[in-house]
Order: C-alpha cells, then structure tokens, then sequence
C-alpha cells in the first residue's frame, strides 16, 4: 500500500493567501476587479478566466461547507443561519455579477485564440446563462433556496418508536428485511404513518416551491419551470420528448421484469398476497444481509474493496478519511440521504449518509465513492467549470462504480451464500431503479406542465403515474391513502427539481461499463477513467464513447442491457 499525501490547496494568487469571507462588502472589490479589467491579449483572457475561476472555487468550498454543517446536525440554528447567511447575502450578489462576467468573456475578441479542450464546452454554457439570467430573479432564487432547506429540516426530525427506541426512518427501515412478518407490517405502518403525519406540510412546501419555480421560468421566458430547467441545466444533448420515450422505453421493456420479480417474490415466500412490507425481506426467508456494523467498519472495508479495484481508488478514500471528510452513520437530527459534496478548492469532496448496517448503506457508499474519484482525477484540470461534468456524466461515475466493484465485495461477506444474495440484490435493485426513474421524471414533468394543479389532481395524477410503472402484483388494499403520498419520500423532488432522469441514463451507461469490464476488466476500467478524466471539456456523448459506451436510451439498447444483467442474474441465481 502507497503512502497517501495530503493534497494542499493551490495557491491562491488572486485573492490573497490570507483571505477569510466576513461580508459582501469585502469580497465585491474582487467582482469589481474581473468586471473593469482590460484585456488586451489571449494571455489576458487565460488570466481573467484563471482568477475567475479562483475566486469561484473558493466561494463554492465555502458554501459546500455551510451546507455539509447544517446537514450533518439540522438542529443547529448556528449552522442555519450561516447557511441562510450565504443564501441571502452572497448568493444575490453572485448571481448578478456572474451574468455580468458571462458576458465580459463572451464579448472578448479573443475567445477564437482559447485553444484548450474545453473551453468551447464552458463558453457554450456562459451563453445559455445569460439566455436565462433575469435581474427580477435574483430575489426569488434566494426565497427559493430558503424554501428547499425546509425539508431536510422537516424529514430529518421524523422519527419512530420500534421497542422503546426512538429511531430514524432509515434505521427503522432495516426492519423491513426482517424474517418476522409481523414485525415487518409493524415497522411498515410506523414508517407510514409517521410521514402521513407531515404530508399537509409537504405538500404546503411543494405548492410554495412550484410557484415561486413557475414565476422564475415566466420572467425568464419559458412557459413552464420544465423548460427553464432544461436550459439551466445544460442539457444540450436531450430534449423533453427524449425523456418520454425513456419513459415509454422503461414500461415496455423495463416494468415486466418488475412484475416477473414480484411473481417469483410471492411464490419463494409462499404469500397468497404480495405486501408492500414483503418488499424488501430476503425471498427465502433468510436474515438480512449485514455486510458491516459500524461506519468505521463500512468505510474500512470499502477502501479494501478499491483498493482491490485498482489501488489509487483506494487512496482517494484514505485521503478523505485522513482528511476527516466523512459523515456516514444515521443519528437523530441529521438530514436524510446522501451526498459527495465536492470541495473545489481543496479538491477533496466530502461524503455524507445516513449509514444503518444494510446493503443500500454499502451501495450508497460505493456510489459516493465514485462521485469522489471523479471529483480527484479532475481537480487538476484547468478551470473549475472544467470540473463541474452534468448529472448524465456524474452519475455514470457513481453508478459505475457500484457494479465495477461486484468482484470484489467477498470483503464484506464472509461466506459464498451471502455474497451470491448480495450481488442478486444489487442486480434486482437496478431493475427496479430504472421504472422509479421514470416515475419521479414523468411526475415532475406533469407538476410543472400544470402548475395550476390542485393537491387532489397532484394525487390522482401521481397514482395514475406510479401505476404505470409499478408492478402489478403486489397488494395495497386498505393502504391507498398512504400510496397517494410515496412521492414526498423523494428529496430532488424538493431540493433538485428535474435532476432525476440522469440517473436512468447513468444506470444504462453504468452497465455497459460493466459489460465492458467483464469482457476485459483492464480495458474496461481504464475506459471508465479515461471518461472521468475529461471532467466536462467535452459533449455528454463524448464522455460516453471515452469509456466506450454510447449515450442511447432507445427502447432496443434498453432491451439489450437488460437482457445482459437478467443473463447474470441467472448465472448467479443457478
């Protein structure tokens, strides 16, 4: 094993070793300074951008911690406020000035002599912004960032009593792979009834997002928030329609896989009727799979597990934990889900999750893992816009990473038996990703296409939308009510609206990743990294054919890669 290194932060030559962020008032004369500075050459421009991009690395590290604080401990009114504090003070600023740069460079007779790969990526960006960028919209981005925090806040102080303990949803979710059935239905209805008790102020949350979002795309030009965001977030490479025919791809060729599962479910558990708290318990009745006890433990063998990989994965991970940037057990008062939250001047993310003992827990982590190679094989790279790739690519990262390292998870578990149940695990759980993709994409879609609608049409369209992607076996009778609402459990519905699909796309691209690395591992890995190291100086295609792989979400490509992962599930089932 190498020894790490711990990476220091570049040098900051234009603002100033010793700068530390108080007030707007002293960091405006840095704005001030990029907005009146001559250039007379390309070698002024390639400073310009330089310094540019400086001073935005350490803004974003900045902000990046204010969030991973407040989400670690969403009881702290300190971490809120210094969080808010950015939000309303900063942010404003930031937004205003950055249009007024976008359009400094773009108005540079220069840009024609900017010859590195990647500066036509970020220039084509800088001409959208300023498409899209309203002056009457700086105060409504800052009210809506206010208004998204509110749910980790709400979501991450639900709790449920199970034997006298008070306990996190996600940790009361582990009960939902017990073997006792009673037990399951229990737990199951806890958890419901816990989220229903909140659902009038969910959804209060939402109607106040999906106005204040529909006012931002109506001053910006658009006709819906839907289209807004399709330019915000740079989606050159797809359209709307691309996303229903993803939509219309994963039903036909994706939910009868679900339904086949669901069937086999119910016949291994001997149900006369399939439950939705059946879902998730082992199908021959088994424990649940604990591949690690701790965090520390989790975190241990996963940087065994890539380092197996390839050891400078491995030392990525080393870094971080070196470094202190991880959070990974679930406790009270911590926001839901997970992120890796990259740090853009360090250059080392941070990982955050809500970690119980399950395998989602070890997947989860997996999948962090590879948002934070990612964020290393790029933090060399010139610009950090250079860094920044969309979802569709990030993901591919992440989701890629999960599968990539399949061979080697024997780290986690002790006998064959087990490491067979968790590899068929993970492959079932990508069958059922890819119709929960397209459920919460086409839900989104309609909420902004109809931003008139009332909470009763938001619930019958919902249903209507779940329906079509869900499978037809297992029973809900008596637990409609509760159905109606499994919407709200899903926070980029709240915080990321639209970024959602990429992971469909992503999980396709991951599995031809991993095709491609069972075909010739060495080739295959080394096309994985090729694409992440191109960061986003390229198209989304590009990317894709770097790691030899194409960018398709046809109903044919579709089809293929599912018969590939049911040959695997076969081989391991027997």
């Amino acid at each position: 094993m190498s020894a790490i290194t711990i990476p220091q932060r570049p040098a900051r030559s234009f603002l100033g070793e010793e700068f530390e962020l108080t007030t707007w008032e002293q960091l405006q004369p840095f704005y001030e300074n990029l907005t009146k500075r001559a250039l007379h050459s390309v070698d002024d421009l390639r400073r310009w951008f330089l310094d540019k991009s400086e001073l935005e690395s350490y803004l974003s590290e900045n902000f990046a911690w204010r969030y991973i604080r407040m989400t670690c401990d969403t009881g702290s009114e300190q971490y809120q406020k210094e969080f808010n504090d950015f939000v309303e003070n900063f942010q404003p600023h930031l937004s205003a000035y950055g249009n007024e740069l976008d359009k400094k460079a773009l108005e540079s007779p220069y840009l024609g002599e900017l010859k590195d790969s990647g500066f036509d990526i970020t220039l084509r960006s800088m001409k959208k912004a300023i498409e899209i960028f309203r002056e009457e919209n700086i105060p409504i981005q800052t009210q809506i960032q206010t208004e998204q925090a509110k749910y980790g806040a709400i979501v991450g102080a639900m709790t449920v009593s199970i034997d006298g303990e008070e306990v996190t949803l996600q940790k009361a979710s582990d009960y939902l792979q017990s073997t006792d059935r009673a037990l399951r239905e229990a737990v199951w209805n806890k958890l419901q009834v816990r989220r229903f008790e909140s659902k009038d102020q969910l959804d209060e949350l939402l109607n106040t997002l999906r106005d204040l979002r529909h006012q931002l795309a109506i001053n910006a030009g658009f006709d819906n928030f839907r289209d807004y965001m399709f330019a915000a977030l740079g989606r050159f490479d797809y359209t709307p329609q691309d996303c229903f025919n993803f939509h219309e791809s994963v039903a036909e060729a994706v939910v009868p896989m679900l339904n086949d599962m669901a069937a086999e479910r119910r016949e291994d558990l001997q149900l006369d009727r399939l439950r939705p708290w059946d879902l998730k318990v082992d199908p021959q009745n088994r424990p649940p799979l604990k591949p690690f006890s701790t965090g520390e433990e989790l975190l241990e063998k996963t940087i065994t597990c890539f380092t197996l990989l390839d050891p400078e994965l491995g030392d990525y991970l080393r870094v971080m934990k070196a470094m202190g940037h991880l959070d990974l057990e679930s406790r009270k008062g911590k926001a839901p889900g997970g992120y890796n939250y990259p740090l853009e001047e360090i250059g080392v993310p941070f990982i955050f999750m809500n970690a119980t003992s399950n395998l989602r827990d070890l997947v989860t982590l997996l999948h962090e893992g590879g948002h934070a190679v990612h964020n290393f094989v790029t933090r060399d790279l010139l610009l950090n816009s250079f860094k920044n790739p969309p979802a569709e690519v990030a993901e591919l990262a992440s989701m890629s990473m999960e599968l990539l390292t399949m061979d080697y998870w024997n780290v986690f578990f002790d006998n064959e038996e087990d490491l067979r149940r968790a590899k068929i695990q993970h492959l079932e759980s990508i069958i059922e990703t890819l119709p929960w993709v397209a459920t919460i994409d086409k839900f989104q879609h309609w909420l902004y296409e109809n931003p008139a609608h009332s909470v009763e049409e938001r619930q019958t369209v919902w249903l209507q939308i779940y329906e079509q992607f869900s499978d037809s076996v297992t029973d809900w009778s008596s637990f409609e009510a509760f159905k109606k609402y499994i919407w709200q459990k899903q926070l980029h519905i709240y915080e990321v609206p639209f970024y959602y699909i990429e992971y469909g796309m992503a999980q396709l691209g991951a599995i031809g990743v991993w095709r491609n690395y069972k075909q010739n591992p060495q080739k295959g890995l080394q096309g994985y990294i090729n694409a992440l190291k191109l960061g986003y100086t390229a198209p989304i295609s590009a990317i894709y054919a770097a790691a030899d792989i194409p960018f398709d979400f046809s109903k044919e490509y579709i089809t293929e890669l599912m018969h590939f992962v049911r040959e695997e599930l076969e081989r391991l089932k027997g």
